[in-house]
């Protein structure tokens, strides 16, 4: 057993070295790749694979499964109904819980009673303490604790998050835990849950259920010698429910279907395989959008807002009509090696299509392509490589390539790298407005 506690500790140091290490070397930035959508999935996903891990407790179960999935756990609970539940137990618990999600709604609902969820976790303690004392109910098969009291003291509650400092942290903890005789730690979600619903506030918090936890291990054990693991079990429940925000995730759904996939995706990996699989899936569904956003950018054609010199896509801007002759192009995105390509692509598709367009209505055709670059906040030697093959492309149809607007670090490269040169000086403009009057400005005034 002493070589068995020494490998533990050995692992603890080595485990907060890690951390501390991840920490000072910046790595923790990867917690960025988990976007918002992504978090409300996960909390659920957790919330409820914490909520199953209670039924345990809750149901009085002796023999339950150690893995965390879903399909694991029912099956461990449906496998127990005929030998493995108590209905004392479940009797405890099931009337407590439903006494903490009573007074959670009540203090929701009515903010004068905004003190009733924050005690009720400790009355439903000390009442079922009583009960199984004066009944005895511990010989019937109620399992009880003497320790886990603090669960209801602390807070995590509206903070901003640096992943590198987290990983620091908790890697000093168990670098002073593991000379301590302390095993591997890291952040409760169940004690966080309780914490939340408590409504602390700072980090002082964590002192008071120090010192409270102290004093009760030290002093008050014996009085809590009779706490059944049922109601541990419905205070974590109760707790744990609050964290699964369906409204946000029909919001997510409302507002960015990908974002929802993420979200989606961290919820099932969760709940059907384990927290680190929810956490992996996040991350890939979220870097997924990341590298479709930068390799597909979005591209626009924009008209003329009438009585204006006011150029804006005319999908957003019905009103906005389009220049006869010219066909004018908004790319909203830095044009680097990932995207060079299917930028260039998208620009001559949408000229094919408009020059269709213009054919079948007998219009005049279009000889010049302007470029609005003002979103284009830089741009590579691909990306530039890119222009004059577009440049080239439209030669051969007889058709000018105009730039507007491009921004300064943009206006260097291309002067550097003389395609400014190429296309002519003379081809770049400060403005839509510019580009169009310098080639059709008698069409211009007609708009």
């Amino acid at each position: 057993e002493a070589e068995y506690l020494r490998l533990a500790f050995t692992a603890t140091f080595f485990a907060g070295i890690t951390q501390v290490t991840l920490g000072f070397l910046r790595l923790g930035f990867l917690i960025d790749f988990l976007s918002h959508a992504a978090i409300i999935g996960f909390m659920a996903g957790a919330a409820i694979t914490i909520a199953l891990q209670q039924l345990k407790g809750l149901l009085g179960i002796q023999k339950f499964t150690k893995k965390t999935d879903i399909i694991s756990v029912m099956r461990s609970v449906w496998g127990s109904v005929h030998h493995g539940w108590n209905w004392q137990t479940i009797l405890i618990g099931v009337s407590f819980l439903s006494f903490l999600l009573l007074t959670k709604y009540i203090g929701k609902k009515n903010k004068k009673f905004f003190w009733a969820p924050a005690i009720a976790p400790l009355i439903s303690v000390i009442l079922s303490t009583f009960f199984v004392y004066i009944t005895h109910a511990e010989k019937k098969g109620v399992q009880i604790e003497a320790v886990a009291i603090g669960r209801t003291f602390a807070s995590m509650k509206d903070y901003q998050l640096d992943g590198n400092k987290e990983m620091v942290a908790l890697g000093a903890m168990n670098v002073v835990g593991s000379l301590a005789s302390c095993y591997v730690a890291t952040g409760s979600f169940s004690r966080s849950a309780v914490n939340f619903m408590s409504g602390c506030e700072t980090a002082v918090s964590n002192i008071i259920m120090s010192c409270v936890v102290f004093l009760t291990l030290e002093f008050l054990t014996p009085l809590f010698k009779y706490t059944p693991n049922a109601i541990l079990a419905a205070i974590i429940i109760s707790a744990v429910v609050g964290l699964i925000d369906v409204k946000a995730a029909i919001l997510v759904w409302k507002i960015d279907k990908f974002d929802f996939v993420a979200c989606l995706g961290a919820f099932l990996g969760v709940v059907f395989a384990s927290v680190e699989i929810g956490l992996l899936i996040a991350v890939i569904i979220s870097f997924a959008k990341i590298l479709l956003q930068v390799t597909r950018p979005r591209t626009a054609i924009l008209g003329k807002v009438p009585r204006t010199n006011v150029y804006r896509n005319i999908l957003q801007y019905p009103e906005a009509t389009k220049v006869p002759g010219v066909l004018i192009v908004r790319v909203d995105s830095a044009i680097y090696f990932s995207n060079s390509n299917y930028v260039k692509e998208r620009i001559l598709r949408w000229l094919m299509d408009e020059e269709e367009k213009v054919k079948a209505a007998c219009q005049p055709t279009i000889h010049f392509l302007i470029v609005e670059m003002s979103p284009v906040t830089d741009i590579d030697t691909s990306g530039i490589h890119a222009l004059e093959e577009l440049h080239r492309s439209l030669e051969k149809k007889n058709i000018q390539l105009i730039l507007a607007n491009p921004g300064p670090m943009v206006m260097d490269k291309l002067e550097a790298s003389k395609f400014a040169n190429l296309i002519g000086d003379d081809k770049i403009f400060l403005t839509v407005a510019d580009a169009v009057s310098s080639c059709s400005p008698k069409l211009v005034e007609n708009v």
